[in-house]
């Protein structure tokens, strides 16, 4: 069975837009048993809730689902490690200085590589991205919603 994570982005755009909301609805209508949480993408949603009341609903109504359901994905050692050799790599090759990449950045290698490790694709609206981390670190993300 093929694995789908989603990105933060798909969740925020869903908080934000009813029209994000019905897609997010959409995707999970057909595709909950295939689709796993990014304890990433879980960390990030967390951090970004604007009051406790938001973040009690992203972990029991968004959330707890599929963390109930054990299907959580958690970066190992190993993709830790990918990560930031990918990072560092791509800081010489683009002549980057380290402190000048965006947490958000550097959370999205991360993403890439234990999806990579999970054997997930990741689905995110953030391809410009993904196109770069491709570049240094082999993994598999494509654009909303690829199941319609």
């Amino acid at each position: 069975m093929k694995k789908f994570v989603l990105d933060t982005n798909l969740y925020v755009k869903a908080f934000r837009s009813q029209d994000g909301a019905k897609e997010l609805e959409r995707y999970f209508a057909g595709f909950t048993p295939n689709t796993y949480l990014s304890s990433i993408v879980f960390h990030e949603l967390l951090v970004g809730a604007s009051t406790t009341s938001k973040a009690r609903q992203i972990r029991e109504d968004l959330l707890g689902p599929l963390t109930r359901s054990g299907r959580v994905i958690t970066p190992s050692h190993s993709a830790w490690d990918q990560a930031g050799s990918a990072i560092a790599a791509m800081a010489r090759q683009e002549v980057r200085e380290l402190r000048s990449v965006p947490k958000s950045l550097v959370n999205d290698f991360l993403l890439a590589a234990s999806c990579r490790e999970s054997g997930a694709t990741l689905i995110t609206d953030n391809t410009v991205d993904f196109k770069l981390i491709r570049k240094y670190l082999r993994h598999e993300h494509v654009a909303p919603w690829p199941l319609r």
